[in-house]
């Protein structure tokens, strides 16, 4: 199992190549608000970045970013969020486990989050686009990206929308990150790039004070005076690793990352002890209902029964097709109800009765029929007593010709990224077997576990988390004393 890598000693180090109050290793979205937000704090900073230059996964990303409790975009589209009501939605969709501390001071925090990020040149359009789930096709700012007024949320929390996206159309993340590293180039810190770190250095009394990495193929050693920041993303491109703890992950077919989502930064963080957390758990979209009206239709397990409402965030059903039904199940529409979804997936059956495309798919003689008469009965009522589906949604299937989907984890459009990593406190320091900082050593981003748990929030919560929590672990590092 590839989960550890050597730990040097500081007394073993005859030189450093450079030193700095605070090393950061990684520039995605976590990496630069770390290093932008330990610079302000009046730190020396120093980057390291295994590319040719910053961006990572982030660059690849959507680009939304998760924020509430009452932005100027929400309070101009007409939402009324408090922290209270995103802190509510966040505690809900992280069970079982919420890290209640950490949701609090998110939610607390973000709309200030969202002034700090337009300060950095992040400019965001006061709009809202109503196809949810997803990054808008124009420039549009604001979606639902996180099933907030689909069940059993609406009836939790205040439903508001929350994904936002940077002002440019279509897919933001480049954009994003454009602006972000744009930021990082306005400060007095220094980047080097093709730098490849690979191993922590530790003094005798415990403290992370610097790091070992690879630069044209020779072994060089910077000196970290504060800390060492890790935000060298998740581990999903490291097959042994997805093996090992989400081996179900293993079977989608694309996975959200670059190849420096290796898990570099979780194994070196582990090896100077600092605990994993959630490394079983993972994001994974089965985005089959993208355009959202195709929620019209009923997914079926391998039982031919319905197993969550169609109509919620695609990522939230990712989740639970996967791990909770095995990566079986499909979609079931008729003439009415029918599109191409935006990856124009052909039906796998078509049929003139419900009965013949269970025949034809094999399910057990009478179960599709079955669930469908009960699923048509309750939608001509209005009514969806086993999921909660709108009643905007709720259309009898009873319009032949009828056409199932297969949304197998082989077959269907999945994606899919880790969330787990190494444990955090408060301030992103990485934290060991018995809940205390290692001296000198934090996390954020993917390298860190998600702060909301269990749960996958919604679109753009983990560009939040990498931000939010990034700037704290930096801030942090560079408010400690010098080491010599």
């Amino acid at each position: 199992m590839t989960l550890t890598t050597d730990l040097r000693l500081a007394e073993e180090m005859r030189q450093y190549e450079a030193e700095a109050d605070v090393i950061v290793v990684g520039l995605g979205c976590a990496g630069a608000s770390a290093a932008m937000q330990a610079c302000d704090e009046g730190a020396e900073v120093l980057v390291l970045e295994r590319a040719g230059g910053g961006g990572g996964t982030s660059a690849n990303s959507g680009g939304l970013i998760y924020l509430g409790g009452g932005t100027p975009v929400q309070q101009a589209a007409g939402f009324d969020d408090t922290p209270e009501e995103l802190f509510k939605f966040l505690m809900a969709v992280s069970a079982p486990g919420p890290d209640e501390l950490k949701i609090r001071l998110f939610s607390e925090g973000s709309v200030d989050h969202f002034h700090w990020l337009e300060a950095q040149g992040v400019p965001f359009k006061r709009s809202f686009f109503p196809e949810p789930s997803m990054e808008s096709s124009t420039d549009d700012c604001l979606v639902f990206s996180g099933g907030e007024n689909c069940a059993p949320f609406d009836l939790i929390a205040r439903p508001a929308a929350r994904g936002h996206k940077p002002m440019t159309e279509g897919k933001a993340g480049p954009f994003f990150m454009q602006c972000m590293l744009a930021a990082v180039a306005r400060r007095p810190l220094r980047v080097e790039y093709d730098v490849c770190v690979e191993t922590l250095v530790r003094d005798r009394d415990g403290r992370i004070v610097g790091v070992v990495a690879r630069r044209a193929g020779h072994e060089v050693v910077f000196r970290a005076r504060r800390g060492v920041v890790l935000t060298a993303g998740g581990f999903v491109m490291n097959e042994e690793m997805v093996a090992d703890h989400v081996p179900q992950l293993g079977r989608v077919g694309t996975r959200s990352g670059t190849e420096g989502d290796d898990g570099r930064g979780i194994r070196m963080g582990a090896a100077a002890g600092g605990v994993l957390l959630r490394m079983e758990h993972a994001e994974v979209a089965l985005a089959a209902t993208i355009p959202n009206r195709l929620g019209r239709g009923v997914y079926v397990n391998e039982h031919g029964m319905r197993f969550i409402n169609e109509d919620t965030y695609y990522g939230h059903i990712g989740i639970e097709a996967l791990f909770r039904q095995g990566g079986r199940v499909w979609l079931l529409l008729d003439d009415l109800t029918f599109e191409r979804n935006f990856m124009g997936q052909e039906p796998a059956f078509v049929g003139e009765t419900v009965a013949e495309i269970e025949a034809e798919a094999g399910f057990a003689e009478g179960v599709l029929q079955a669930t469908v008469e009960q699923y048509n009965l309750s939608a001509s009522r209005g009514e969806d007593p086993l999921f909660g589906k709108r009643a905007e949604f709720l259309v009898p299937l009873e319009s032949p010709p009828y056409a199932l989907l297969d949304c197998t984890v082989e077959t269907g459009p999945y994606s899919g990224l880790t969330v787990g990593g190494l444990s955090t406190g408060l301030h992103g320091e990485v934290l060991d077997i018995e809940g205390g900082p290692i001296p000198g050593l934090y996390a954020a981003g993917r390298t860190a576990a998600l702060f909301t748990g269990r749960g996958y929030a919604g679109s753009g919560i983990s560009l939040a988390d990498a931000s939010f929590f990034g700037r704290r672990a930096g801030g942090h590092a560079a408010a400690q004393s010098s080491k010599g």
